[in-house]
Order: structure tokens, then sequence, then C-alpha cells
């Protein structure tokens, strides 16, 4: 019976990947032709090349090319600031506890719940006004080592621009990674603790040299949540960027509701396939340090 309830259900999740990977395989006269279920007759890859490198959005033809490459301009620095500012805060908030740390916290926790679509304009305001004060400084400083003219007229541009967005991604995802990285440390003794500060490790030593070989998997954890978190997101790509910089998901949107020409079924299922790529393989090969890192602690009290 358990076997049979979760064949159904492993059936129930396939069945729409075959489809879209028999569908990108397979040319526009087989799909209009052929059962959706039908494997490919004559397999072909030119959905494929298509999807990645000549797809049009309008006045672009570069498919899905430009949108991957400025996803991996936002998801390495924004993975790397927000990951390590919530490990140093949940290390901080688990074994350095100062006054007020349970009310930094709980305010902490308020806001991994804040639905993103309420924050959307006030980010916004927020950019523009960070942007124009960054301008300023830099025109201020500018001008004291040249004197030509034109020479300090550039602008800090963050709202629009890769830098801005990745701002974003990097304070909305310190929330929850503090929470996780907060509970496990949690879990480890304090009797380690404490030895290493008997033995004089200070704040950094005992962090480099006890916590980090212990967090291998609750790193992982927190790495999958982001890579997979900003990788698909949509709403803040859509919003806080421009044409030029639009994030792999916008890209791949575009491309599916493009009214322009035929719909080609065969290619939208390819750049779908080859948008969800990335978070599929980190998922591939990190799996089992994921529900060990759960396992250990990160969703503990």
């Amino acid at each position: 019976m358990l076997y049979g309830t979760l064949l159904i259900v492993s059936i129930y999740y396939l069945l729409p990947l075959y489809v879209m990977i028999v569908t990108s395989l397979k040319d526009m006269a087989e799909i209009r032709m052929g059962n959706v279920f039908s494997p490919p007759v004559d397999v072909t890859f030119q959905p494929w090349v298509k999807a990645w490198a000549e797809a049009c959005t309008g006045v672009n033809c570069d498919g899905l090319s430009r949108g991957f490459w400025n996803s991996v301009r936002i998801l390495i620095p924004s993975v790397l600031l927000s990951m390590t500012i919530a490990l140093i805060s949940g290390y901080t908030l688990s074994k350095w506890k100062f006054k007020g740390s349970e009310v930094f916290f709980t305010i902490l926790l308020v806001g991994a719940f804040i639905p993103y679509q309420v924050m959307l304009y006030p980010i916004v305001i927020g950019l523009r006004e960070v942007g124009g004060f960054m301008t300023d400084i830099y025109q201020g400083t500018c001008g004291l080592f040249t004197a030509a003219e034109g020479a300090c007229r550039g602008r800090v541009q963050l709202f629009g621009s890769l830098s801005g967005l990745v701002i974003v991604h990097t304070i909305f995802g310190l929330p929850i990674n503090v929470l996780l990285f907060r509970n496990y440390f949690a879990s480890i003794p304090d009797e380690l603790f404490k030895a290493a500060r008997v033995d004089g490790a200070g704040f950094w030593g005992i962090l480099i040299r006890i916590i980090l070989p212990m967090s291998l998997p609750i790193i992982v954890v927190s790495g999958i949540i982001q890579v997979t978190g900003i990788w698909n997101d949509f709403l803040f790509g859509v919003v806080y960027t421009r044409a030029e910089s639009y994030p792999m998901t916008v890209q791949l949107n575009n491309i599916v509701n493009s009214v322009q020409g035929i719909k080609e079924y065969n290619v939208n299922m390819a750049a779908t396939l080859l948008t969800g790529l990335v978070p599929l393989v980190v998922y591939f090969f990190s799996g089992k340090l994921f529900v060990r890192g759960i396992a250990a602690g990160a969703v503990k009290g």
C-alpha cells in the first residue's frame, strides 16, 4: 500500500516533467500532429538552441543567455553576503548574548513573515534615496581631487540596477537564515564554547576554529534556500531592474508570453527547463547534506 501510494505520487509529479522534456525535443509539425505524451519521432535540439540564444523578447533576440548571466551576477554576491551576515549574526545571538538580543531576534522573526508585496514600494523609494545620497557623496569627494568640468557628474544607480537587486535579496534573505544559523548553533554543546573561552579563544577564534568546521550541514541548507529563492525570483527581478539587466526568470516570462509570431511550445518548454536547471543541479548534488542539516537542528527552537 505504501509503495503503491509513493508510486502514484511520483508519477503525478514526474508526468509534467516528462511532457516538458519530450515536447522540447520535437519540432512544431510533430507537436501539432502528435500526442502530447508520445516520445519524439525525430529528436531535435533546435528548440533548446533557440531558447538559449535566439528567442525574441521585444527588440532583443538573444534568448535566455543574457538573463542567465544577469542571474549569475545577482546570485553569487547575494548568496555570499546574506549567508556571511546571517552566520555571524546567528553565532552572536546563540553564543554571545547581549542585552536586548532576544528582542532583536524577535524582530528578525517578524521580518521573516512580512509579505514581500507590502515592501515593494518602500524599497523603491529607499533605493532611490540611498542612490541619491551616495551620488552626493561621490560628487563631493570627487570634487576634492579634480577641478575638471563635468568629471564628477556620474550618478550612483541602485534602483533599476543589479547592485540594487543584490541589496534587496541580501536583506530579505537575512531573517530566515539568521533563524536557521542561530538554532543550529544553539544545538552545539555549550561545553565546547566554554572550553574554548578558557583556552583563550575569542569571538573570531571560536567561530573559525570550532563553529565553522561543525557547520557544513547548515551552511548547505542555507545555501540551497538562498540559491533556489534568488534564482527562482520573479517579483523582485521585474520590479527592481530594467530590460538590460532582467534575470533569467523575467526573460523566461517574456519569451513564453511573447505575442509576436506563432506560439512555439517546444521553445517555451526548453526555456523553462533551462531556467530550472541550476536549482535542480544544486538539489541533486547537495540533497543529502540538506537533510542532514535539517535533522541536526536547523529547525529546532
